[in-house]
């Protein structure tokens, strides 16, 4: 099978990984993910809980980590949470929990 012809099933199936890959990269992310976990939380609950680890991180750098993994499929707006007269609050939550690759089989859809 030849990758080279656009429209290739096994390319497409590539190019998400590809996003995966490289969405998850930086370590900020892997603690974005284990603060998300199976709930729901706010940007405000992401940047609290990255300071507990340790990260000093500004919250327009939160918003590019999150803009990344939501981009790369990984995470989800859960929906907005009314802040005390403000903009509303975006609430997260992981959109997959599991990412697996069959090297000796891959997706054909």
């Amino acid at each position: 099978m030849s990758c080279e012809k656009s429209g290739c099933e096994l390319h497409g199936w590539a190019g998400r990984f590809q996003n995966y890959f490289k969405a998850l990269h930086c370590p900020t992310r892997w603690l974005i993910i284990g603060i998300i976990g199976d709930d729901e939380k706010s940007t405000s609950s992401i940047l609290e809980g990255l300071r507990d680890e340790g990260e000093q991180l500004a919250r327009s750098s939160l918003y590019y980590h999150l803009s990344e993994l939501e981009k790369a499929g990984i995470i989800e707006l859960a929906k907005y949470k009314e802040a005390g007269g403000g903009a509303p609050e975006k609430v997260w939550r992981l959109k997959v929990k599991e990412i697996k690759v069959d090297l000796l089989n891959p997706p054909r859809s």
